[in-house]
């Protein structure tokens, strides 16, 4: 059993930038795949970025792309989404998960289903 904990969300302005962070509780963190997701009001959630188990993999939702940057701290047992360049239309509820199966290989995941353990997710709200 794997216990995620977010934090960083918040209401900010337009063109401003936030940095959201998950922490994983229990061992093998450094063998996770990592990603995060995000749900608007009335849409379905959808995968922002996810980083592979190695970290050398990472992928973005085309929308998010050159403004949102994922990392992660092994040692810290925690992971990353910085949000730069904040717009109206990134206003959700921002979900961290995580896979504990992924193989050392493999590339960042992008489906919701191939992540095991979820966070309760950290409300994101931008004002114009």
């Amino acid at each position: 059993q794997v216990q995620l904990v977010e934090s960083g969300g918040g209401l900010v302005q337009a063109g401003d930038s936030l940095r959201l962070s998950c922490t994983a509780s229990g061992p093998s963190f450094s063998r996770f795949a990592l990603g995060w997701f995000r749900q608007a009001p009335g849409k379905d959630r959808d995968i922002v970025a996810a980083i592979s188990r190695s970290g050398r993999s990472t992928y973005y939702a085309d929308s998010v792309k050159g403004r949102f940057t994922i990392s992660r701290d092994n040692d810290k047992k925690t992971f990353y989404l910085q949000i730069d360049s904040l717009k109206t239309e990134d206003t959700a509820v921002y979900y961290c998960a995580v896979d504990v199966n992924a193989i050392l290989s493999s590339s960042a995941k992008s489906r919701d289903d191939d992540y095991d353990y979820w966070g309760q997710g950290t409300q994101v709200t931008v004002s114009s």
